[in-house]
């Protein structure tokens, strides 16, 4: 949702305490989505009228940030005279506790813009601001995040509990004659063949991606001698379609545009998507189900580490090589490459400053750089959720004051504000009418003309 000092959006809990108006100007507010199935819900909400929350069709809901509060305090506390709501359903007590794990919290703009003004007084002062960032500053480009509301794992879930629903129908029709096993298959690995269950993963092109506010703002800061290095969990190339050099930019994830020489480790920076997502779903099916209808292609290989492929089918174009290149994504189980995790943690041994953006902290070992100690501590996280590094951010210095600063919300709104503080108003107005010249670059650089040998 684009939101302006004028936005207000309701409050779903109908006993709310205020006028059920939310001004997001003013106060804060929390959006949520339970992952039930899609019967399930439709089925509660037409026997269940005296819910206590106005859910979605879809599972969500948006409250005050007090009001949901009080609504999570009655589903989980367990003496009912003891509840703020004690007539509140069990079925709904459920809704709730899922709800939670989703729950995305936004500050009011107004403190926001305070804490900006803080954050450009820290940058100012800092010599050495290292920004770490996360899968959040790209949502606003079309890639969905991993948590929250409306993220992969929580989509993947709500997938999960349809499909499970489904085939629990279909064991109940007994003129369903194909084997339960193979009808899951479909539903869960193949998620393509129906347009309705398409996922937003699914449907990225990342050639078509193109960099957010946050990411040209920090290419810029860096450009202005703020910003020292970048540090990225994000493998969607972004950082550097934006302009950061190589050099001064940690991928610790790797990039979806990069593939390396398994041989003589030579690296290739395409302008293309370089993975074989083929040679993977091979692998992934058959680790599932024990077979697959996949095709093996014949240069696949499968990493004893993660158990897919990072063949990505072309080789090495260096004279006496030919080896074949592998992409450079760091999947589950797999290790982080020596040379930019050791890069990383030399940047963050001297920061003095690290701006967390649009990350839970939760992957690690990356997340553990956050916790490298520079002199002094002072760390600025802005993300929808909460991290287990927030209070991090509050401890005081020998003023009494915050070292850090902690916002909840979206990074493309508090880098705009950031923007404009730290730059005069001709400069800024002359880089963000500049918007239009770099998408014509950024599509230039997308669409150069590589034989994929």
């Amino acid at each position: 949702m684009a939101v302006t000092s004028e936005t207000s959006v309701c409050c779903s809990l109908k006993k709310c305490d205020f006028d059920k108006k939310i001004s997001c100007q003013d106060e804060p507010r929390v959006e949520v989505n339970t992952f039930i199935s899609e019967k399930s819900a439709r089925e509660s909400l037409r026997k269940y009228n005296e819910f206590l929350v106005a859910w979605g069709t879809n599972g969500d809901a948006t409250f005050h940030q007090s009001c949901w509060e009080s609504i999570l305090k009655a589903a989980r506390c367990r003496n009912r005279k003891r509840s703020p709501y004690p007539q509140m359903k069990d079925v709904e007590k459920t809704w709730v506790k899922e709800a939670a794990k989703t729950a995305e919290f936004f500050d009011s703009l107004n403190k926001i813009r305070i804490e900006a003004t803080r954050i450009v007084k820290l940058i100012k002062q800092c010599s050495h601001c290292v920004v770490f960032t996360g899968a959040g500053i790209s949502t606003s480009a079309g890639i969905g995040d991993y948590r929250g509301k409306n993220g992969k794992w929580t989509k993947e879930d709500q997938r999960m509990e349809n499909a499970m629903q489904a085939e629990i129908e279909s064991e109940e029709d007994s003129s369903l004659t194909e084997p339960p096993t193979k009808r899951v298959k479909k539903q869960l690995i193949k998620p393509e063949e129906t347009e309705a269950s398409t996922s937003e993963e699914d449907e990225v092109c990342y050639e078509e991606l193109r960099p957010t506010y946050t990411h040209e703002a920090i290419q810029k800061l860096m450009e202005l001698g703020y910003i020292k290095h970048v540090i990225s969990q994000n493998c969607d190339g972004l950082h550097c379609l934006s302009g950061v050099p190589a050099q001064a930019l940690s991928e610790l994830h790797g990039n979806v545009f990069t593939e390396v020489c398994e041989k003589c480790q030579k690296r290739y920076h395409r302008p293309f998507y370089v993975m074989d997502d083929t040679a993977s779903a091979y692998y992934e099916e058959l680790a599932d189900f024990g077979e697959t209808d996949v095709v093996k292609p014949a240069h696949a290989s499968q990493c004893k580490l993660c158990g897919l492929s990072h063949r990505t089918g072309r080789q090495c174009m260096q004279r006496g090589c030919n080896g074949y290149l592998r992409d450079t994504i760091i999947n589950f189980r797999d290790n982080l490459e020596e040379d930019i995790l050791s890069r990383a943690t030399e940047q963050c041994q001297k920061r003095d400053l690290m701006l967390c953006l649009g990350t839970t902290l939760t992957v690690t070992p990356a997340s553990n750089l956050v916790q490298i100690t520079g002199h002094p501590h002072r760390i600025v996280i802005c993300n929808r959720q909460k991290t287990h590094m927030d209070k991090e951010c509050l401890k005081t210095g020998p003023d009494g004051k915050a070292l850090g600063s902690r916002v909840f919300g979206d990074c493309d709104v508090l880098m705009r504000i950031v923007m404009k503080e730290l730059m005069s108003v001709a400069e800024l107005s002359m880089w963000e009418q500049g918007r239009d010249d770099r998408l014509a670059e950024y599509a230039k650089n997308r669409s150069l003309k590589v034989e994929k040998t």
